[in-house]
C-alpha cells in the first residue's frame, strides 16, 4: 500500500431543519467490514496517539467533533491529514504508520476497523516498521526483475 491509497472519503449527509444525520455501511462507504469501533477522546492538549502501523488492519477515521491531524507514512513519504467534519472519514490502509496530533479542545476520534483487537497486528517500533516495508518493496522489486527476465 502507498500514501496514494490513504484517502478523505466524504459520507452521505442527509440534510434536516432539525439537523443533519450521517451514515456509514459496512462495504459500501468504506472499502471494507467494520470489526471493531472505538474512540479517543479527552486527550490533553499537546498529547499525541498513534505511533504504530498494522500490518493487515484497515482502519477509517473521523473527527466525530472538534479536530485533529493525522500524520501518514508509508516508508517512502509522508503526508499531514487534518480531520474537522463529522462527514469526511480518512481510510488507512494496513502498513500505514499513523501519528495523531494536534487535537483540539473537546475533540473526539472514532476509528472503524476491519479487524478485532490484536496485538500482533501492531508494529509499535518506527525502525522495524521501515525495515519490513523496504524488505517487502525490495522482494517485490527482486520479483518483477525475475519475471522480466524469464520473459
Amino acid at each position: 500500500m502507498a500514501l496514494i491509497d490513504c484517502q478523505i472519503c466524504d459520507l452521505p449527509k442527509v440534510h434536516d431543519p432539525r439537523g443533519s444525520l450521517t451514515f456509514i455501511e459496512s462495504g459500501r462507504q468504506i472499502p471494507f467490514s467494520i470489526q471493531r469501533v472505538y474512540y479517543l477522546y479527552d486527550v490533553p492538549g499537546g498529547s499525541e496517539r498513534g505511533g504504530h502501523a498494522h500490518r493487515k488492519l484497515h482502519q477509517f477515521m473521523i473527527a466525530m467533533s472538534g479536530s485533529f491531524d493525522i500524520v501518514l507514512d508509508d516508508g517512502f513519504g509522508r503526508k499531514r491529514v487534518h480531520l474537522n467534519r463529522s462527514y469526511q472519514g480518512l481510510y488507512i490502509p494496513p502498513m500505514t504508520w499513523r501519528e495523531l496530533d494536534n487535537f483540539s479542545s473537546g475533540s473526539v476520534c472514532m476509528v472503524l476497523a476491519s479487524e478485532f483487537y490484536t496485538e500482533a497486528d501492531y508494529m509499535r517500533n518506527y525502525s522495524d516498521f521501515m525495515c519490513e516495508v523496504h524488505s517487502a518493496a525490495l522482494r517485490q522489486s527482486q520479483a518483477a526483475h525475475e519475471l522480466a527476465e524469464a520473459v
